[in-house]
């Protein structure tokens, strides 16, 4: 989308038009359940974070002043919604390891090994992506956002900056020790095979 287009969109979008919203989720939705997935690494929760993004982004459009472009804007709710997600999932990862101590099993989470499917993953790489995915998780929140930003959605530095709010040096800073990061971990993984 251009800049002029995404002016006519948030325009139509701050006046409450349904068809601009529907435009924008048409537009968007893959790009947004694709971060998400890359982030939190679960179809039926990626969903669930998807449909809160633009949830936000409707109730939030007021406040939208137009500096970045409105792809920005969506992949930084989309970067934070899940990042907020993972967190949640992680505090009741903690917690529901002592409940399980008393036999409360109530809570469902999700431990087990990566299985789903990216769309941006060929189906011949899917077990290599499962283990990529299993070492991305165990990265720190900012530098698994800056991979998946940047390999699975091809953003540029910039961009990512203005996405996460950082400079570009930041940026690059954070994608070097994810590198460095997943190839300590996968090596760990390929040298055990």
């Amino acid at each position: 989308m251009d800049r002029f287009t995404d002016q006519y969109l948030t325009e139509a979008l701050k006046k409450g038009e349904q068809a601009a919203f529907r435009q924008l989720v048409e537009t968007w939705k893959d790009m947004v359940y694709n971060t998400v997935l890359g982030i939190v690494q679960h179809e039926a929760d990626a969903e669930d974070v998807a449909q809160e993004v633009f949830v936000q982004v409707y109730q939030s459009i007021g406040s939208f002043r137009g500096d970045a472009k409105l792809s920005t804007w969506l992949y930084r709710i989309a970067v934070t919604k899940a990042l907020d997600h993972v967190k949640k999932r992680n505090r009741k990862k903690r917690w529901g390891r002592v409940y399980s101590l008393f036999g409360d099993k109530d809570e469902s989470i999700h431990n087990a090994a990566p299985d789903f499917h990216h769309p941006g993953v060929q189906l011949d790489n899917k077990e290599r992506a499962a283990v990529l995915f299993k070492a991305l998780d165990q990265l720190p929140d900012r530098q698994k956002a800056v991979f998946v930003l940047s390999k699975l959605e091809g953003l540029p530095a910039k961009e990512i900056g203005e996405v996460m709010d950082m400079n570009a040096a930041t940026v690059e800073g954070l994608m070097h020790r994810a590198k460095t990061n997943l190839r300590k971990l996968l090596e760990k993984y390929y040298s055990s095979e």
